[in-house]
């Protein structure tokens, strides 16, 4: 087993922060304090746990540039006081960043199990089959 230190600890409080302001925000119809504040948050958070040059090294590979310039560039939007777009440009560099993870999640969420039954259901199925497929996303959801 591995050793969680103290700065982890408040990293993962500091992310669990950041995530709930974030929703916050968003239920508050896009109120632009709590989505900076959110977005701050999350990022401190995320360097806390897994450290200054590791989170730097994940944002900035090449690959993961254009996700990146779309996340940091969301925030950015969000500071400048358009929270919507802001949060549009966010969301869509979040899924460039980390739908190398979607699959994984998926399988974990598959197994809870009210969550895994409703996931499995007709419709919903084949949109999380969509975002499951790597690689281009080959699988059309009309299918």
């Amino acid at each position: 087993m591995f050793e969680v230190t103290d700065t982890q600890k408040i990293g993962a409080g500091l992310a669990g922060f950041g995530m709930f302001f974030l929703f916050l925000g968003m239920l508050m119809l896009f109120d632009k304090s709590l989505l900076a504040l959110g977005n701050i948050l999350f990022i401190a958070g995320l360097a806390a746990v897994i450290g200054r040059e590791r989170t730097f090294r994940f944002f900035f590979q090449r690959h993961k540039i254009r996700g990146s310039i779309a996340f940091f560039g969301g925030i950015i939007i969000v500071l400048v006081g358009w929270p919507l777009v802001g949060m549009i440009f966010e969301g869509y560099g979040f899924f460039l960043l980390f739908s190398g993870f979607f699959p994984v999640a998926i399988n974990f969420l598959r197994r809870v199990p009210i969550l895994g039954t409703i996931l499995n259901m007709p419709g919903i199925s084949k949109l999380i089959n969509w975002l499951e497929t790597p690689s281009g996303r080959e699988f059309s959801p009309k299918s």
